[in-house]
Protein backbone atom coordinates (compact mmCIF):
# COMPACT_ATOMS: atom_id res chain seq x y z
CA UNK A 1 0.00 0.00 0.00
CA UNK A 2 0.82 3.48 -1.30
CA UNK A 3 2.87 5.24 1.84
CA UNK A 4 1.86 9.18 2.77
CA UNK A 5 3.31 11.71 5.41
CA UNK A 6 1.26 14.74 5.95
CA UNK A 7 3.14 17.86 7.50
CA UNK A 8 1.55 20.83 9.15
CA UNK A 9 2.93 24.12 8.60
CA UNK A 10 2.22 27.87 9.75
CA UNK A 11 3.02 30.71 12.49
CA UNK A 12 3.08 30.08 15.67
CA UNK A 13 -0.54 30.03 18.33
CA UNK A 14 -2.39 29.40 14.87
CA UNK A 15 -3.89 25.98 16.06
CA UNK A 16 -1.40 23.30 14.69
CA UNK A 17 -0.87 21.09 17.31
CA UNK A 18 -4.32 21.21 18.60
CA UNK A 19 -5.43 20.34 15.16
CA UNK A 20 -3.37 17.08 14.94
CA UNK A 21 -5.28 16.21 18.26
CA UNK A 22 -8.68 17.14 17.68
CA UNK A 23 -7.74 14.60 13.83
CA UNK A 24 -6.24 11.67 15.65
CA UNK A 25 -6.59 12.06 19.59
CA UNK A 26 -2.52 12.05 20.04
CA UNK A 27 -0.98 15.64 21.47
CA UNK A 28 2.26 15.72 19.28
CA UNK A 29 3.39 18.52 22.04
CA UNK A 30 5.35 15.65 24.35
CA UNK A 31 7.90 17.31 26.23
CA UNK A 32 7.46 18.93 29.60
CA UNK A 33 8.84 22.32 28.42
CA UNK A 34 6.14 22.41 25.44
CA UNK A 35 3.27 21.78 27.67
CA UNK A 36 4.47 24.26 29.71
CA UNK A 37 4.90 26.90 27.84
CA UNK A 38 2.21 25.80 25.25
CA UNK A 39 4.16 26.26 21.84
CA UNK A 40 5.76 23.50 20.09
CA UNK A 41 9.63 23.13 20.06
CA UNK A 42 10.38 19.79 18.90
CA UNK A 43 8.77 17.66 15.83
CA UNK A 44 5.85 15.88 16.67
CA UNK A 45 4.27 12.53 15.06
CA UNK A 46 0.90 11.05 15.24
CA UNK A 47 -0.74 8.86 12.11
CA UNK A 48 -4.28 8.98 11.51
CA UNK A 49 -6.52 6.08 9.70
CA UNK A 50 -8.51 7.56 5.90
CA UNK A 51 -12.04 5.76 5.04
CA UNK A 52 -10.47 4.48 1.77
CA UNK A 53 -8.35 2.25 4.50
CA UNK A 54 -5.13 4.53 3.81
CA UNK A 55 -2.98 4.95 7.01
CA UNK A 56 -1.24 8.56 6.83
CA UNK A 57 1.72 9.64 9.17
CA UNK A 58 1.75 13.14 10.63
CA UNK A 59 4.75 15.28 11.43
CA UNK A 60 3.58 18.48 13.53
CA UNK A 61 6.27 21.18 13.29
CA UNK A 62 6.95 24.25 15.11
CA UNK A 63 5.78 27.91 14.25
CA UNK A 64 8.00 30.35 16.32
CA UNK A 65 10.83 31.79 14.37
CA UNK A 66 13.33 30.89 16.47
CA UNK A 67 12.29 26.83 15.61
CA UNK A 68 12.38 27.38 11.61
CA UNK A 69 15.44 24.88 11.24
CA UNK A 70 13.27 22.12 13.31
CA UNK A 71 10.22 23.02 10.99
CA UNK A 72 12.24 22.57 7.87
CA UNK A 73 13.60 18.92 9.14
CA UNK A 74 10.55 18.05 9.89
CA UNK A 75 9.07 19.46 5.77
CA UNK A 76 11.95 17.32 4.58
CA UNK A 77 9.93 14.04 4.22
CA UNK A 78 6.14 15.36 3.77
CA UNK A 79 3.89 14.26 1.02
CA UNK A 80 1.29 17.00 1.50
CA UNK A 81 0.93 20.06 3.91
CA UNK A 82 -1.92 21.56 5.65
CA UNK A 83 -1.18 25.01 5.75
CA UNK A 84 -2.42 26.27 8.71
CA UNK A 85 -3.91 30.02 9.37
CA UNK A 86 -6.01 30.98 12.10
CA UNK A 87 -9.01 32.41 11.36
CA UNK A 88 -8.93 35.71 14.20
CA UNK A 89 -5.17 36.49 12.70
CA UNK A 90 -4.93 35.47 9.07
CA UNK A 91 -1.66 34.99 7.07
CA UNK A 92 1.51 36.09 9.54
CA UNK A 93 5.39 35.74 9.17
CA UNK A 94 5.95 32.55 9.56
CA UNK A 95 2.84 31.85 7.08
CA UNK A 96 4.75 33.42 4.43
CA UNK A 97 8.33 32.10 5.36
CA UNK A 98 6.57 28.54 5.69
CA UNK A 99 4.88 28.47 2.39
CA UNK A 100 8.77 29.57 0.84
CA UNK A 101 10.28 26.76 2.75
CA UNK A 102 7.71 24.06 1.21
CA UNK A 103 8.33 25.78 -2.31
CA UNK A 104 11.65 25.28 -1.96
CA UNK A 105 11.71 21.73 -1.14
CA UNK A 106 9.46 20.88 -3.83
CA UNK A 107 6.11 20.16 -2.32
CA UNK A 108 3.30 19.82 -4.52
CA UNK A 109 -0.08 18.85 -2.60
CA UNK A 110 -1.32 20.66 -0.16
CA UNK A 111 -4.77 22.52 1.45
CA UNK A 112 -5.06 25.57 3.66
CA UNK A 113 -6.98 24.99 6.93
CA UNK A 114 -8.45 27.73 8.24
CA UNK A 115 -8.45 27.55 12.03
CA UNK A 116 -10.23 28.88 14.84
CA UNK A 117 -13.32 29.75 13.16
CA UNK A 118 -15.48 29.77 16.28
CA UNK A 119 -13.71 33.01 17.72
CA UNK A 120 -14.66 35.10 14.21
CA UNK A 121 -17.85 35.95 12.53
CA UNK A 122 -18.75 34.82 8.89
CA UNK A 123 -17.98 38.49 7.28
CA UNK A 124 -14.26 38.41 9.13
CA UNK A 125 -14.23 34.83 7.97
CA UNK A 126 -14.85 35.90 4.21
CA UNK A 127 -12.33 38.75 4.39
CA UNK A 128 -9.65 36.77 6.00
CA UNK A 129 -10.13 33.67 3.38
CA UNK A 130 -9.88 36.83 0.25
CA UNK A 131 -6.52 37.77 1.85
CA UNK A 132 -5.42 33.84 1.73
CA UNK A 133 -6.55 33.34 -1.73
CA UNK A 134 -4.28 36.27 -2.78
CA UNK A 135 -1.52 34.76 -0.88
CA UNK A 136 -1.50 31.23 -2.37
CA UNK A 137 -1.73 33.06 -5.75
CA UNK A 138 0.73 31.46 -8.22
CA UNK A 139 2.35 28.85 -5.39
CA UNK A 140 1.33 25.05 -5.40
CA UNK A 141 -1.39 26.04 -3.27
CA UNK A 142 -2.97 28.15 -6.06
CA UNK A 143 -6.81 27.06 -6.26
CA UNK A 144 -6.58 24.48 -3.41
CA UNK A 145 -9.26 23.96 -0.90
CA UNK A 146 -9.40 26.58 1.59
CA UNK A 147 -11.32 24.39 4.60
CA UNK A 148 -12.42 26.38 7.48
CA UNK A 149 -12.17 23.91 11.22
CA UNK A 150 -12.55 24.54 14.47
CA UNK A 151 -10.37 21.88 16.88
CA UNK A 152 -12.83 23.31 19.68
CA UNK A 153 -16.73 22.60 18.59
CA UNK A 154 -15.04 20.03 15.77
CA UNK A 155 -16.94 21.69 13.18
CA UNK A 156 -15.13 21.02 9.45
CA UNK A 157 -12.90 18.14 10.75
CA UNK A 158 -15.17 15.56 8.53
CA UNK A 159 -14.57 17.65 5.70
CA UNK A 160 -10.80 18.15 6.46
CA UNK A 161 -10.69 13.88 6.36
CA UNK A 162 -12.71 13.63 3.15
CA UNK A 163 -10.28 16.06 1.41
CA UNK A 164 -7.51 14.23 2.50
CA UNK A 165 -8.91 11.26 1.34
CA UNK A 166 -9.86 12.71 -2.05
CA UNK A 167 -6.18 13.78 -2.27
CA UNK A 168 -4.14 10.93 -1.91
CA UNK A 169 -4.84 9.09 -4.36
CA UNK A 170 -3.22 11.61 -6.66
CA UNK A 171 -0.14 11.89 -4.61
CA UNK A 172 2.58 9.78 -6.27
CA UNK A 173 4.24 6.72 -4.03
CA UNK A 174 7.79 7.03 -3.31
CA UNK A 175 10.20 4.40 -4.45
CA UNK A 176 10.91 1.22 -2.67
CA UNK A 177 13.28 -0.10 -5.02
CA UNK A 178 15.74 2.61 -5.01
CA UNK A 179 18.98 3.03 -2.23
CA UNK A 180 17.86 2.98 1.26
CA UNK A 181 18.16 6.65 2.85
CA UNK A 182 16.64 7.94 6.46
CA UNK A 183 17.61 11.23 7.71
CA UNK A 184 17.80 11.10 11.43
CA UNK A 185 15.02 13.71 13.27
CA UNK A 186 14.91 12.17 16.85
CA UNK A 187 17.78 10.35 19.06
CA UNK A 188 16.61 8.46 22.28
CA UNK A 189 17.31 5.55 24.30
CA UNK A 190 14.52 3.34 25.29
CA UNK A 191 14.60 0.81 28.49
CA UNK A 192 14.91 -3.08 27.11
CA UNK A 193 15.70 -1.80 23.82
CA UNK A 194 18.43 0.47 23.74
CA UNK A 195 18.97 3.50 21.10
CA UNK A 196 16.31 4.29 19.01
CA UNK A 197 16.20 6.77 16.15
CA UNK A 198 13.31 7.99 14.01
CA UNK A 199 12.87 9.06 10.83
CA UNK A 200 10.91 9.43 7.40
CA UNK A 201 12.43 6.71 5.13
CA UNK A 202 12.73 8.83 1.92
CA UNK A 203 13.74 5.54 -0.39
CA UNK A 204 14.42 1.97 -0.26
CA UNK A 205 13.30 -0.30 2.39
CA UNK A 206 14.84 -1.72 5.35
CA UNK A 207 14.49 -5.06 7.22
CA UNK A 208 15.45 -6.75 10.73
CA UNK A 209 18.58 -7.85 10.49
CA UNK A 210 20.32 -5.68 7.96
CA UNK A 211 23.43 -3.78 8.71
CA UNK A 212 23.26 -0.04 8.35
CA UNK A 213 26.08 2.88 7.99
CA UNK A 214 25.29 6.13 9.48
CA UNK A 215 26.86 9.03 7.52
CA UNK A 216 28.73 11.07 7.50
CA UNK A 217 30.16 9.55 11.15
CA UNK A 218 30.50 5.88 9.47
CA UNK A 219 29.26 3.85 12.62
CA UNK A 220 27.79 0.77 11.64
CA UNK A 221 25.34 -1.43 13.37
CA UNK A 222 22.23 -4.15 12.92
CA UNK A 223 19.04 -3.53 12.64
CA UNK A 224 17.17 -4.80 15.26
CA UNK A 225 13.82 -3.89 15.49
CA UNK A 226 11.51 -1.84 13.43
CA UNK A 227 8.11 0.07 14.11
CA UNK A 228 5.77 1.51 11.94
CA UNK A 229 2.82 3.81 13.85
CA UNK A 230 3.78 2.11 17.18
CA UNK A 231 3.30 -1.51 15.57
CA UNK A 232 6.42 -3.71 15.10
CA UNK A 233 7.03 -4.55 11.40
CA UNK A 234 9.79 -6.82 9.99
CA UNK A 235 10.80 -4.01 7.27
CA UNK A 236 9.89 -0.63 6.37
CA UNK A 237 9.33 1.38 3.15
CA UNK A 238 10.15 4.73 1.32
CA UNK A 239 7.38 6.88 2.50
CA UNK A 240 6.69 5.70 6.09
CA UNK A 241 7.81 7.49 9.30
CA UNK A 242 9.71 4.76 10.67
CA UNK A 243 11.27 4.13 14.13
CA UNK A 244 14.57 1.35 13.99
CA UNK A 245 16.13 -0.06 17.20
CA UNK A 246 19.65 -0.96 16.63
CA UNK A 247 22.20 -3.43 18.68
CA UNK A 248 24.54 -2.02 19.91
CA UNK A 249 24.46 1.34 19.04
CA UNK A 250 25.59 4.16 21.64
CA UNK A 251 23.03 7.24 21.77
CA UNK A 252 25.85 9.52 21.34
CA UNK A 253 27.14 8.00 18.26
CA UNK A 254 24.36 8.96 16.18
CA UNK A 255 22.75 12.84 16.06
CA UNK A 256 19.93 14.75 14.24
CA UNK A 257 20.92 15.41 10.81
CA UNK A 258 22.67 12.29 10.05
CA UNK A 259 21.42 9.75 7.18
CA UNK A 260 21.20 5.99 7.97
CA UNK A 261 21.76 4.50 5.14
CA UNK A 262 23.52 1.20 3.06
CA UNK A 263 27.40 0.60 4.36
CA UNK A 264 29.23 2.46 1.76
CA UNK A 265 26.19 3.62 -0.08
CA UNK A 266 27.27 7.21 -0.15
CA UNK A 267 30.51 9.68 -0.15
CA UNK A 268 30.14 12.66 2.64
CA UNK A 269 31.75 16.23 1.53
CA UNK A 270 32.11 19.20 2.31
CA UNK A 271 31.37 20.61 -1.41
CA UNK A 272 28.36 20.58 -2.89
CA UNK A 273 27.80 21.92 -6.62
CA UNK A 274 24.06 23.46 -6.53
CA UNK A 275 21.58 24.52 -8.57
CA UNK A 276 20.40 28.08 -6.80
CA UNK A 277 17.49 29.86 -6.86
CA UNK A 278 16.87 33.18 -4.60
CA UNK A 279 13.92 34.24 -3.15
CA UNK A 280 12.12 37.67 -4.60
CA UNK A 281 11.08 38.54 -0.64
CA UNK A 282 14.88 38.92 -0.28
CA UNK A 283 15.30 42.84 0.00
CA UNK A 284 19.12 42.31 -0.92
CA UNK A 285 21.33 41.07 -3.58
CA UNK A 286 23.28 37.39 -2.18
CA UNK A 287 27.10 38.64 -2.59
CA UNK A 288 29.70 35.80 -3.06
CA UNK A 289 31.23 33.70 -0.21
CA UNK A 290 27.96 35.39 1.92
CA UNK A 291 28.22 32.77 5.06
CA UNK A 292 24.98 30.93 5.01
CA UNK A 293 22.83 28.04 6.99
CA UNK A 294 22.25 24.92 4.70
CA UNK A 295 19.51 22.32 5.44
CA UNK A 296 19.01 19.55 3.80
CA UNK A 297 17.46 16.62 5.14
CA UNK A 298 17.29 16.69 8.69
CA UNK A 299 20.44 18.34 8.90
CA UNK A 300 21.95 22.19 9.36
CA UNK A 301 25.44 23.14 8.47
CA UNK A 302 27.28 26.09 8.59
CA UNK A 303 28.90 26.96 5.17
CA UNK A 304 29.83 29.87 2.56
CA UNK A 305 27.86 30.19 -0.96
CA UNK A 306 30.60 30.71 -3.72
CA UNK A 307 28.63 32.32 -6.65
CA UNK A 308 30.88 30.81 -9.91
CA UNK A 309 29.86 33.43 -12.49
CA UNK A 310 29.21 36.53 -10.81
CA UNK A 311 30.00 38.81 -7.63
CA UNK A 312 26.35 39.28 -6.46
CA UNK A 313 22.87 37.20 -7.37
CA UNK A 314 19.66 39.23 -7.46
CA UNK A 315 16.61 38.38 -5.61
CA UNK A 316 14.67 36.14 -8.07
CA UNK A 317 17.15 35.04 -10.03
CA UNK A 318 18.64 31.22 -10.39
CA UNK A 319 22.56 30.28 -10.87
CA UNK A 320 24.90 27.51 -10.46
CA UNK A 321 26.60 27.70 -7.22
CA UNK A 322 29.08 25.63 -5.45
CA UNK A 323 28.33 25.64 -0.99
CA UNK A 324 31.43 25.11 0.98
CA UNK A 325 30.58 23.39 4.43
CA UNK A 326 32.16 23.34 7.83
CA UNK A 327 31.45 19.64 8.25
CA UNK A 328 30.74 16.63 6.19
CA UNK A 329 27.12 15.84 4.97
CA UNK A 330 26.32 13.38 2.74
CA UNK A 331 23.42 13.39 -0.03
CA UNK A 332 22.68 12.36 -3.78
CA UNK A 333 22.10 14.31 -6.95
CA UNK A 334 18.50 16.11 -7.23
CA UNK A 335 17.95 16.01 -3.06
CA UNK A 336 16.56 19.74 -2.15
CA UNK A 337 17.80 22.04 0.13
CA UNK A 338 17.03 25.24 2.03
CA UNK A 339 19.77 28.01 2.64
CA UNK A 340 19.13 30.28 5.36
CA UNK A 341 21.43 33.79 6.22
CA UNK A 342 23.55 33.15 8.99
CA UNK A 343 22.30 36.36 11.24
CA UNK A 344 19.74 37.62 11.22
CA UNK A 345 18.16 34.10 10.23
CA UNK A 346 16.02 34.34 7.42
CA UNK A 347 15.46 31.72 4.71
CA UNK A 348 16.96 33.10 1.90
CA UNK A 349 17.54 30.63 -0.78
CA UNK A 350 16.86 26.90 -1.70
CA UNK A 351 17.67 24.61 -5.08
CA UNK A 352 18.65 21.35 -6.07
CA UNK A 353 21.76 19.31 -5.53
CA UNK A 354 23.98 18.85 -8.73
CA UNK A 355 26.69 17.38 -7.75
CA UNK A 356 27.28 15.87 -4.36
CA UNK A 357 31.33 15.31 -4.72
CA UNK A 358 32.90 18.13 -6.77
CA UNK A 359 36.01 19.49 -7.07
CA UNK A 360 37.07 22.95 -5.65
Amino acid sequence: MKQIVLGTAGHIDHGKTTLVKALTGINTDRLKEEQLRGITIELGFAWLDLPSGLRIGIVDVPGHEKFVKNMVAGATGIDVVAMVIAADEGVMPQTREHMEICQLLGVKYGFVVLTKTDLVDDEWLELVTDDIRKFVKDTFLDGAPILPVSAVTGKGIPEFIKTLDELSPKIPGRSSSGLFRLPVDRVFTMKGFGTVITGTLISGRIEVGETIMIYPSGVTSKVRGIQVHNESVNEAVAGMRTAINFQGLDKTSVDRGEVVSTPGALIPGYMLDVSLHLLKSNRKPVKNRTRVRFHTGTSEILGNLVLLDRDELLPGEETVAQIRLDSPTAVVKDDRFVLRSFSPVRTIAGGQILNPVPRK
